[in-house]
């Protein structure tokens, strides 16, 4: 059974500096609406409409040396919030313990997303999200503002879940300014 959002989810409203990374801080200034979860929720429409785009036969573009590829950008995007669902996660609860950083180089580089088929990656996206939906959906105002330190910096939950979101949008920007062109100046059934 499916509950309505409604009936279940506390509304986060947006967060304060000082609740994420500031490096962060430009990223959630691009994130539009008040409420984690209907942000998340929102957005996650629009993430699969964009590598849809790509598909399989675009899966593989990159639009320069060292650059990632659709698929791995893809895929980026599920560790990364793994990592920041996680780590809301931690905080809510009330873990005390510092949480480590992450080298998001090493994991693409350690992972094969460009072997994985896009239809793959897409579903492996929309399980992370609906993961880190239910988890958000289920905080108590409380618990949406427990602090912790995360990486050296300050965060709550609130705060981790607009910077997924702020982060999924800096990712759309770069593949609707360096990918989609590409993809869109291929030559009708060129595959790489």
């Amino acid at each position: 059974m499916t509950l309505p959002i409604s009936t279940v989810s506390i509304q986060s409203r947006r967060p304060e500096r000082g609740e994420y990374a500031e490096y962060a801080h430009a990223d959630i200034e691009f994130v539009e609406g008040r409420d984690a979860c209907e942000v998340l929720e929102r957005q996650a429409a629009a993430t699969i409409a964009l590598f849809e785009r790509f598909g399989d036969a675009g899966g593989g573009i990159s639009y320069g040396e060292g650059k990632w590829t659709v698929k791995e950008v893809l895929g980026h995007l599920a560790d990364d919030e793994r990592i920041f669902a996680y780590r809301a996660l931690c905080l809510a609860r009330g873990d005390r313990r510092e949480l480590p950083g992450f080298d998001e180089k090493l994991y693409v580089a350690g992972a094969r997303f460009t072997a994985l088929p896009m239809s793959f990656l897409l579903e492996d996206y929309q399980a992370v999200r609906g993961s880190a939906l239910t988890l958000f959906r289920g905080l108590s105002p409380e618990a949406w503002l427990r602090r912790g330190v995360v990486n050296g910096y300050p965060a709550t939950p609130r705060g981790l879940a607009f910077h997924i979101a702020g982060h999924e949008l800096r990712h759309h920007r770069v593949l609707l300014e360096h990918y989609v062109p590409l993809l869109e100046s291929r030559p009708a059934g060129r595959t790489s």
